[in-house]
């Protein structure tokens, strides 16, 4: 991959708010300009074995590329409207990646050759917000539709169930539980968590085992812990609530933008972006971000004393907008005895790779590939020290 190396103006380098020794800076190792124009990168996920990340786009493509160098290896197109899920299968299909799209389909993609291979449809047109493949012979793909969830059995395309009573707006989430999988969970705008029980003859009034009210639109949820009993959940309105989804207690961070604001130096946090856990550490942040691009990493105490702490790591000088997605690969190896932090995205239309050695040549500094960012050399050249 030929690659450019353009000056960055320096950024001045802000306190913590407490203790400045007590977060990491991430210094920007590449940047690539995914389009032209008012794109939005949505989502970045990773192959099963690190050797690609696809990357969802609002220009309704998928664009697959190299974690380690950035480097550009094609496209998927199809959908005719938002992409709204991604995600690669496991390591019994490792080329093959899923989609879902408000065109009302689940495509599924070869990303040797970037065609479509397969797909699974609504009926009726209506939107499909989320997917999982799970239950407990791994034959069964969910989807959140509209109000419903449609399951099928991936393994001869027959759909086997529609849940339609359970909520009563758009489901946004569905996922089969980590250890659990033929328990199904569903997340809904109408505030509603419900968790079924996919075994059998799948119907609402005999596999509808528990619903948990989080009181308001649910943006995003995720599993933790070291069952994975414990649930995390992000709502619309950027509040957090921490369940165990098991007995339905819930630990609730109503004010967490506020919590979260008084933690760093870089003014309000205006959003939520992802929580992330260590299973090695046992511990949990919350990735929040401001309007200009700045983002950090909160941790969250959820058990006894309830709080979210000072920003542990802050990644500054990458996005010029909101933040879409993160994805850390910090367990692999970068230049130079330096290891990657990983990748962001967002609607600037950025890709930013990150480096955990917050090095002053690393942060003033950013690597552009000419194979990804196809400008001509007038343009390129008048834009040296703007290169986005």
């Amino acid at each position: 991959m030929e690659a450019m190396d353009l000056d960055m103006e320096p950024k001045p380098q802000p306190e913590s708010s407490s203790n400045p020794n007590s977060f990491k800076r991430f210094g920007l190792k590449t940047s690539i300009q995914t389009n032209f124009g008012d794109d939005y990168v949505f989502q970045i996920v990773p192959k099963d074995d690190w050797t690609a990340m696809a990357v969802s786009l609002s220009t309704n493509a998928v664009k697959l590329y190299s974690p380690v160098t950035g480097q550009y290896y094609g496209e998927c197109k199809g959908h005719s409207a938002t992409i709204n899920h991604i995600s690669f299968a496991d390591s019994s299909s490792p080329h093959v990646l899923h989609s879902c799209s408000s065109d009302g389909t689940i495509r599924l993609w070869d990303t040797r050759t970037f065609q479509q291979v397969s797909s699974f449809h609504s009926g009726s047109g209506a939107e499909i917000f989320s997917f999982s493949f799970g239950g407990s012979s791994n034959n069964l793909l969910a989807a959140g539709c509209n109000s419903q969830i449609l399951l099928w059995d991936w393994r001869n395309d027959k759909q086997v169930a529609c849940l339609e009573d359970s909520h009563v707006e758009d489901v946004t989430q569905v996922h089969f539980i980590p250890d659990h999988q033929s328990k199904l969970l569903s997340a809904s705008v109408d505030g509603l968590i419900c968790i079924f029980d996919t075994d059998g003859d799948i119907n609402e009034d005999d596999h509808l085992e528990s619903v948990l009210n989080v009181g308001t639109s649910i943006g995003k949820v995720g599993f933790f812990g070291e069952t994975y009993q414990k649930l995390w959940c992000l709502t619309h309105i950027e509040t957090l609530s921490i369940w165990d989804w098991k007995d339905a207690t819930e630990t609730n961070f109503q004010d967490a933008r506020s919590l979260a604001s008084k933690s760093w130096s870089l003014g309000d946090v205006d959003y939520f972006v992802d929580c992330h856990y260590s299973r090695e550490a046992e511990r949990l942040w919350l990735i929040g971000g401001a309007n200009t691009g700045a983002l950090g990493y909160f941790p969250v105490s959820y058990s006894g004393t309830q709080a979210i702490g000072t920003a542990e790591a802050i990644f500054e000088g990458g996005h010029t907008g909101v933040v879409r997605s993160v994805l850390p690969m910090s367990n692999m190896p970068g230049p130079q005895g330096q290891s990657f932090f990983g990748w962001t995205g967002g609607e600037d239309g950025r890709l930013c790779c990150w480096l955990s050695d917050g090095s002053v040549d690393t942060i003033n500094r950013s690597w552009i590939s000419s194979e990804l960012v196809l400008r001509s050399p007038k343009i390129r050249k008048s834009k040296r020290h703007g290169p986005y």
